[in-house]
């Protein structure tokens, strides 16, 4: 199994003393800057989160589509859009373009989505479950129908008035191969199982919605394994991939230690508490000196069980810092867990 890491920036902004990113402007042409420089590093993916009603980024496509054009061998992908809000056939028009200008390297990261700060933000968007249904019903509902188009399902019928026939229409454009790169984000194990049921890949992050006692990583190996398992029965004909995220500071210089050293020994452990009303499990963070963080990771199950690592960056101390971290887990952390820079960019020496 090849090993791929990938950075994931929740593309804050805010005008408070030491961000970098005080406007959207910075912290979008900073999200697009730092793909730049991770695939100058060798880092195998950027992701982005998207939020709705917050300080946040918030439109993935024109983002993805810009590091799209400024960069040539890195993965770009969401984790995750919250498909309660989405258009599912204009969200599949701006996929394929993205993907086509990307030359085939979108990942899309699909969801229900986090706890949220609006109150029934999708319904401001116009969109609300039908009767009987939950949220997370439509986000599934909203999540198919964008998976027929970007297949090319006929989804209307030509006007013969205009066209001097009747016959089914697609979505336009369309890129091949898309559909095998959409991810589910799952935050149990039987959404994991739907999941693999659908043939998305799986996407789990640092948050589970769910606590059997077990440490963190441990309970998400669990997940996996029964994720790999629905696939298998299920017959599907390609290899699934996996993804989780990881907070992973090193602490190499005096800067490092004044924004993250006290954190170390306070973020050391998973914490349990209630989310939406549910008991659920959030994993530790990873900081520390980079050889003995190298070492816990390789001993997280779940970091050894998926093919891709996420390691959320703190994006409004900029560009500059944030490349170097980067720069660092890919020298010192992330071979120790068996990754390896992509041969067609070298980590910097």
């Amino acid at each position: 199994m090849k090993k791929r890491i990938g950075f994931l920036s929740f593309g804050h902004y805010q005008n408070v003393r030491g961000s970098q990113t005080p406007t959207a402007k910075e912290a979008l042409v900073q999200s697009i800057e730092l793909a730049e420089a991770a695939d100058e590093i060798g880092i195998d993916g950027a992701y982005v989160r998207v939020h709705h009603f917050t300080r946040q980024l918030a439109s993935p496509f024109p983002l993805l589509s810009a590091m799209a054009a400024r960069t040539r061998h890195i993965e770009l992908g969401t984790g995750v859009i919250d498909m309660r809000y989405e258009n599912p056939l204009y969200m599949a028009e701006e996929a394929a373009a993205a993907d086509l200008i990307s030359d085939g390297r979108l990942q899309l990261g699909v969801s229900r989505g986090s706890p949220e700060t609006a109150l029934r933000g999708a319904e401001s968007f116009g969109y609300r479950p039908a009767e009987g249904e939950t949220d997370a019903d439509m986000a599934r509902t909203h999540t198919e129908l964008f998976r027929r188009a970007i297949a090319g399902s006929e989804l209307t019928t030509s006007d013969p008035r205009v066209t001097g026939v009747t016959q089914g229409l697609s979505i336009e454009p369309r890129s091949p191969g898309l559909g095998d790169r959409i991810w589910w984000g799952s935050g149990t194990r039987a959404t994991a199982v739907w999941t693999a049921e659908q043939g998305m890949n799986l996407m789990s992050s640092t948050l589970l919605t769910e606590d059997t006692g077990v440490p963190f990583d441990e309970l998400q190996a669990e997940q996996i394994a029964l994720y790999r398992e629905a696939w298998r029965a299920a017959g599907h004909a390609r290899e699934p991939r996996v993804s989780v995220s990881r907070s992973i500071i090193p602490i190499t210089t005096d800067e490092d230690r004044r924004y993250f050293g006290a954190r170390a020994a306070h973020d050391a452990h998973d914490q349990v508490g209630m989310l939406d009303g549910v008991q659920s499990r959030f994993g530790k963070s990873y900081v520390g000196e980079p050889d003995v963080i190298a070492e816990q990771l390789a001993a997280d199950a779940a970091v050894r069980d998926a093919d891709t690592v996420l390691l959320t960056v703190p994006n409004q101390l900029g560009v500059a810092y944030n490349a170097r971290l980067l720069e660092t887990v890919a020298r010192h952390v992330a071979p120790a867990f068996g990754w390896e820079p992509a041969a067609a960019a070298p980590v910097r020496p």
